[in-house]
């Protein structure tokens, strides 16, 4: 069986791992816009290319005539290359062009949810595009009326676009005044034609992954992301330095129904996308959610797998990937097909020591002095990672390597993933916090405190943990 992975990064090497361990005898086409060596290892070719020049991507599907595409990033999918595949008769797990606009564009989704009753946003308003391209004092007055006497000052906002997970802005982290969210909120509208205002919720993040094909809907084990460069969610956001998931598939500060809800609102999704175009969403939903004192609320959504909870999700498997993804473009995805081990997770990712400050260190050598993987013990996925004529493996800007321990508990993970990030030499760091027990336990302590503290106090002792990581 054949498969055309248009995907580089760490979460394109994992999807490659899950393809490779697979009975089918899988042959990987890869289609990367860097040469990651992780993925080239497991490939029958791989094309090093500009993954947008659909035409290219097309030719190159017309010649291997693979059995399916797997399309990892949001660009792409985005784009339409779902679409432009299915011209040539090669089915995607991805999304088409209008169904993706659930992560391309955070207003469609916000209003989709509130079209088919799904109660599961905060309060919101989208506003539309500037006529003729000026700062309308009307619009402006709208938004500055609807951030102080409807948000109170404690808001969000969120550009209307794909912009590489840099366009929400939140008030007291990257807004300090009111002055400083309405301006942003016109430059948005000046850009890409609409702007999100949301209200700022209080609580603590997770992600829901979903196989999804038209109504049928599939869940994974639930991870936590950290996107702060620094320990003790510091610094600025990332692409994520690390994620973890526990051996029960949910984690530890959620209840039973948190997890049942965030599982029925992926479901209520997936069938208003169909209601909505008539046409199955076929691939990953990737659900960004917020446990706040009341339950559980959509932060956006992606089309996609996240990176890095992919690192975590996907070493879990036990079934056959191949499988899964077959019965995504077929419409025959059922939860037989789906295995999970009860395992616990824990990613820490390697990443230059100036990122993502600087680019200071690229082109530095890194080593990785133990094997790719370990069966039930760990896993290493390379990121932005090239290699040299001498089998140096060089150093990119961004993140360079996800180190997965696999363990009975999240503390045995942990200290597998931990020793192994020691061992790694060159100019890099990892977050050292991530999956330790003090980290989970603000978590746990921090939900405690909004469920069943008052609310004047609830507020307050929330404060501090939720500027730095959990306040969307």
């Amino acid at each position: 069986m054949i498969v055309l992975l248009v995907s580089s990064s760490a979460r394109g090497h994992a999807i490659a791992d899950a393809f490779a361990r697979s009975p089918q005898n899988m042959e990987i086409i890869s289609l990367c816009p860097t040469a990651n060596p992780g993925i080239r290892a497991l490939a029958r070719e791989q094309h090093v290319m500009n993954i947008m020049n659909f035409e290219q991507v097309c030719a190159i599907a017309k010649k291997t005539q693979p059995d399916f595409a797997f399309i990892a990033p949001d660009d792409a999918i985005g784009g339409g290359l779902a679409d432009a595949l299915e011209t040539i008769g090669i089915a995607s797990v991805a999304p088409k062009k209008e169904l993706a606009k659930i992560e391309s564009s955070k207003g469609f989704t916000r209003n989709l949810l509130k079209k088919h009753d799904i109660d599961a946003s905060p309060k919101f308003r989208v506003l539309p595009s500037l006529e003729g391209g000026g700062r309308g004092r009307g619009l402006e007055q709208e938004i500055r009326s609807y951030i102080e006497n409807e948000l109170h000052g404690e808001y969000v906002v969120k550009y209307d676009a794909l912009k590489g997970g840099k366009g929400v802005k939140l008030s007291g982290e990257h807004l300090e005044t009111i002055d400083h969210g309405v301006s942003y909120a016109l430059e948005c509208i000046e850009e890409c034609g609409r702007v999100v205002l949301e209200e700022k919720l209080i609580g603590v993040e997770f992600s829901l992954l979903s196989f999804v094909s038209g109504p049928d809907v599939v869940h994974m084990p639930v991870v936590q992301d950290h996107k702060r460069a620094y320990e003790n969610d510091t610094g600025p956001n990332t692409g994520g330095m690390g994620t973890y998931s526990d051996t029960n598939h949910s984690l530890p500060f959620l209840t039973e129904n948190d997890l049942k809800r965030a599982q029925e609102i992926n479901q209520l999704v997936a069938h208003a996308l169909l209601r909505e175009f008539g046409i199955p969403y076929k691939g990953i939903l990737y659900g960004g959610f917020i446990a706040v004192r009341d339950g559980i609320r959509l932060i956006e959504y992606n089309a996609r797998f996240g990176d890095p909870e992919a690192l975590n999700i996907l070493p879990l498997l036990t079934s056959d990937f191949a499988a899964i993804c077959l019965g995504i473009v077929t419409g025959e995805l059922t939860e037989d097909l789906v295995h999970f081990s009860r395992k616990a997770t824990v990613c820490k990712y390697i990443v230059p020591e100036s990122y993502p400050v600087s680019k200071d260190q690229k082109g530095d050598i890194v080593e990785f002095p133990f094997s790719h993987s370990a069966p039930d013990r760990y896993n290493l996925f390379y990121g932005d990672i090239s290699e040299d004529l001498n089998g140096n493996l060089i150093l990119g800007s961004s993140r360079t390597a996800g180190i997965v321990g696999i363990g009975d508990s999240i503390a045995q993970a942990e200290a597998i993933a931990q020793k192994l990030c020691e061992q790694v030499q060159g100019p890099v760091r990892f977050r050292r916090d991530i999956g330790k027990e003090e980290m989970i336990q603000k978590r746990k302590d921090m939900m405690k405190d909004l469920r069943y503290s008052s609310p004047v106090s609830s507020s307050r002792s929330a404060l501090p943990l939720s500027t730095s990581s959990t306040v969307f």
